[in-house]
Parts: C-alpha cells; structure tokens; sequence
C-alpha cells in the first residue's frame, strides 16, 4: 500500500497545474559551481554598475540632458531591469544548488525578463530613429524630439510590453505538466516552459509568434530601414571627413543591436532547431543572450560617447 501511495505522489507531481520546476546551471560542471560563480558575480557587478552610473549621470549632469542620452537612459533601465529579474536565481544555483522554482514564481520571472526584452528591443528602434533624425534633418532635430515626445515613446513602449507579455503568460496557466520538469537555463524562458507541458500548446506558440512579430519581426525592419536612409543620406555628402563623422555616431547604437539581436536569435534558433545540441551549448548561449548587453552597452557607450567620460570626470572633481 505504501508503494503504491508512494507511486500516485508522483503521478500527482508530474500532472500537476501547479508543478515545481527545476532551474539548471551549467550542464556538466556542478562540482565547480563556487568557481564558476565569481565571474558570474563580476559581470553582474558591472552590469549594476555600469548602467546605474549610466542613470545617475544622465539624470544630474545637465549637459546629458539631450534626447541621445534620454534614451541611452533608456537602455540602461531595461539592462538593469533584466540583470536584476534573473541574477537572483543563477546565483541561487551557484552559490545554495537552489534550483526548485514554482510555476507562479516562474511566470513572475519570465514576465520582467520577457517584458525587459521587449522594451530594450524598442528602446533601440528609437534610438535608430534619434540616428536619423540628428542625420538627416538636423535641423528639426529638437523640434522632432521634445521631451514630451520621448516620454509618449518610453510610455507606448511600456503599454505594448504589457499588452503583449500578460496574455502569453496567463496563457500557461491552464496547462499540465507532466513531465520531469527539468528546465534547460537558470532562469525561466517561455519556450523552454512550454515544451515541459503534456496539454495542447498551440495557443501558446501562437500567442508567442504574435509577439516575435509584433516585436523583433517590427523593429528589426525599422533599424535596418533607418539605417539604409542613413547610408544614402551620408553618402551624399561629398566630403570624406564628413561622413566618417557622420557614421561614426551610428558605432555605439550598430554595437547595442549586434549584441542584443545576435544572440536572441541564436538562442530562439537552438531552441527551435537545435533539440541535439548539447546541453551546455544552450546554457552558455543563454547566459551570453541575458548578460552581454547589459555588460558590454555601459562600455561601448562610455568609450565611443566623449559626453559621458566628460560627466564622470566632472563628477569626481566636484566631489
């Protein structure tokens, strides 16, 4: 009779609406969990840093209140916002083996990592838009973007992540798992959710389309296409000097959308196609797809924008 309690335990686990699921670290080496923690805990130390600095100068230096920056302010809340909404368990992993997570925990999770997305991949489309304007009819630029314009921008962005995120995950709560609900990451990514389930999904990958559409399928072709009016703008100009200027202002912002896009549709690929890639492939790729960005974009913009090294030295010699 035990045995048999004992069997239906784990039937009721594994068909449960409300599962626990467990997060995993790097595939192969949790014998080395303590080491591997302090680079993570470095690039977490400077994606903190970098874009809270980032914040801090725009907001009190009144030589980075311009629209470039606004939006560069922009990019650092959404890089914040996605550092803060996963360090918590990869850490947890690492540090205690806590690797259990509930499914409303877990929807919790993949609503700020998932909605923080969205709104770095809108904050780029606009600060495509801030490239094209300043270069190709500069004279209007202020007039173009004021400052009640850029707040309706980060408003809209706002609404759309709400209005596309809420739906894809109230989506996953009807659903059973019934499964060994193993999860490939250290944090919770709607696809790799969903596969775990034994109930019909395709509302849910449906819904999760819709929403790739509505925003890499949307903003990618609009970076590109301000880009290609840069291009010919610029290369309309006769003199050399002038358009090495020119383009030189777009290297930041091209770095920022290399190194979001990249791996985003790296990771969307292996999860897609990649079902005999190994483990650890897909654990590197999305640890590389979360922390990248927000490490490397305080760097890029920092080296490549002489306004922000301008404010940090101003802001040590008033101290």
């Amino acid at each position: 009779m035990l045995q048999i309690q004992n069997n239906m335990d784990i039937l009721s686990n594994l068909t449960s609406k409300l599962p626990t699921f467990l997060l995993t670290g790097i595939p192969g080496l949790e014998s080395v969990r303590a080491w591997i923690s302090i680079p993570f805990c470095c690039l977490y130390a400077i994606a903190l840093s970098g874009n809270s600095m980032i914040l801090l100068f725009v907001i009190t230096q009144q030589t980075l209140h311009e629209p470039m920056y606004y939006f560069l302010s922009m990019l650092s809340a959404a890089d914040l916002g996605l550092t803060v909404s996963t360090m918590s368990t990869t850490l947890g992993i690492l540090w205690f083996d806590a690797s259990e997570i509930s499914l409303d925990t877990c929807i919790v999770q993949m609503f700020f990592l998932h909605g923080f997305t969205f709104m770095e991949s809108g904050v780029l489309v606009v600060m495509a838009f801030d490239r094209y304007v300043a270069i190709c009819d500069p004279l209007r630029y202020t007039t173009i973007l004021t400052n009640s314009r850029i707040i309706q921008m980060g408003l809209l962005m706002i609404i759309r992540t709400v209005i596309l995120i809420v739906p894809l995950l109230l989506l996953l709560k009807p659903l059973n798992f019934c499964r060994v609900n193993v999860l490939s990451h250290s944090c919770c990514y709607h696809p790799d959710v969903i596969k775990l389930a034994c109930s019909d999904t395709r509302a849910n990958s449906i819904c999760g389309l819709i929403d790739l559409i509505l925003t890499t399928g949307i903003d990618m072709p609009c970076i590109i296409l301000s880009y290609i009016l840069i291009i010919c703008s610029v290369l309309s100009i006769a003199a050399p000097e002038e358009r090495h200027k020119f383009f030189s202002t777009c290297v930041s912002h091209i770095g920022a959308v290399a190194i979001f896009y990249i791996p985003m549709m790296s990771l969307s690929l292996v999860h897609r196609y990649g079902r005999t890639a190994p483990k650890v492939v897909r654990s590197m790729m999305a640890n590389i797809y979360l922390l990248l960005p927000p490490v490397l974009n305080p760097i890029i913009y920092s080296v490549k924008t002489k306004q922000i090294p301008k404010a940090i030295w101003s802001l040590l010699l008033t101290k």
